[in-house]
């Protein structure tokens, strides 16, 4: 069994000691760092502290040295942003840091898209993304897209403020598998049920299944409004969009 002090890097081994609590995610992270090496390691460092300039050199160079586009991206980029997206959860960092690690993963991200595009990967699927009506937050759906397509999914931004018909009009048009929404405010979430009820009595739509996520949102609240799923974090989005398509 892996052990915190198996992880070379010492502001990982920190970051794990310090912010995360829930014991199946300290075990998930030490097994992940214990077994990548040094070099992702520090890119998911870099990730962290927010240092795009670091994380751009550092992927770079992982690229020179032949280490593959997938391995930088999961131990590296996302590894680092999912320790990220737990302290945002659990609110040890704000807006203001998130946004600064969300531009380090975009400078990495930058050099391995090519070359998953390149690579000719399969799409693991399509997914269509929004922020509801009345809600013009962002953040959390765009960490949400950028790992989404990290992992493989072809992802149909429509950005925020987004009307139900407007959801229904893009699950159609790209025989979407998935439908991902996202709120930030109280005062909207109701418009999440709205989209969901939509669906549901739509006969051609009514089992599409439908993720929710943001600040306000729960468990409880998704299965109240019939969502399929609900991710209190980026990381955890990926996991649940996965389960959703049957992988």
């Amino acid at each position: 069994m892996a052990e915190l002090s198996d992880i070379a890097n010492q502001t990982i081994q920190d970051e794990i000691e310090e912010y995360l609590e829930r014991p199946e995610e300290i075990a998930r992270f030490v097994e992940l760092f214990s077994r990548a090496k040094p070099a992702m390691q520090d890119i998911a460092a870099a990730i962290i502290e927010g240092d795009d300039d670091e994380v751009d050199e550092l992927t770079a160079k992982a690229l020179v040295d032949g280490i593959d586009a997938i391995e930088i991206m999961d131990d590296g980029l996302i590894g680092g942003m999912g320790i990220v997206g737990i302290k945002f959860r659990e609110n040890f960092v704000f807006v203001p840091e998130v946004l600064s690690c969300a531009r380090a993963m975009r400078a990495g991200m930058a050099h391995i898209e090519p070359i998953l595009s390149a690579s000719g990967i399969e799409s693991q699927g399509t997914v269509i993304m929004g922020t509801v009506k009345g809600d013009l937050h962002d953040i959390g759906k765009n960490l949400c897209i950028m790992m989404l397509r990290g992992s493989g999914f072809e992802v149909i931004d429509l950005g925020v403020n987004v009307p139900t018909q407007r959801f229904l009009e893009a699950t159609t048009q790209h025989q979407a598998a998935v439908v991902c929404l996202s709120a930030l405010l109280s005062s909207t979430m109701n418009n999440m049920k709205d989209v969901v009820a939509t669906f549901r009595n739509h006969s051609d739509l009514k089992d599409t299944k439908i993720l929710i996520g943001g600040a306000p949102v729960s468990h409880e609240f998704s299965q109240n409004i019939g969502a399929d799923g609900y991710a209190p974090t980026a990381p955890a989005a990926v996991e649940r969009v996965q389960q959703l398509c049957g992988q």
